[in-house]
């Protein structure tokens, strides 16, 4: 299994910072790419931002100049730097982790299966 744990969320007045982290543990072999989605009351689950093991990173328009992305390779920690937020950012930020799991047979010497994990999500509230 693999587990993924935010943190960070909370509220802040419009045009404040935020840092949300995520942490990802478990039987992993690889993780090829972390990302953060997000969902706002009423609203569809949306990308916010992706970062490849290389460094490649890409973000949601809406958040385009005031969110970074990056991430540990080593600790399997992505990280989310949300600055200048708007209430508009309000909404239940969710940690994604795509790869592969250790072998179930073979042990962490070997690929598994593939994996795709979601964190439980972390609430940011944005007041004006």
């Amino acid at each position: 299994q693999v587990h993924l744990v935010e943190s960070g969320g909370g509220s802040v007045q419009a045009g404040g910072p935020l840092r949300l982290s995520c942490d990802a543990s478990g039987s992993i072999f690889s993780i090829n790419a972390m990302g953060w989605h997000r969902q706002a009351p009423g609203k569809q689950r949306e990308l916010v931002a992706t970062i490849t093991s290389g460094g490649s990173t890409n973000y949601a328009d809406s958040v385009k100049g005031r969110f970074t992305i990056s991430r540990d390779n080593f600790k399997n920690t992505v990280y989310l730097q949300m600055n200048s937020l708007k209430p508009e950012d309000t909404a239940v930020y969710y940690c994604n982790a795509v790869g592969f799991y250790c072998s179930r047979v073979f042990g962490c010497a070997t690929r598994g299966a593939a994996l795709d994990a979601w964190g439980q999500g972390t609430l940011v509230t944005v007041s004006s």
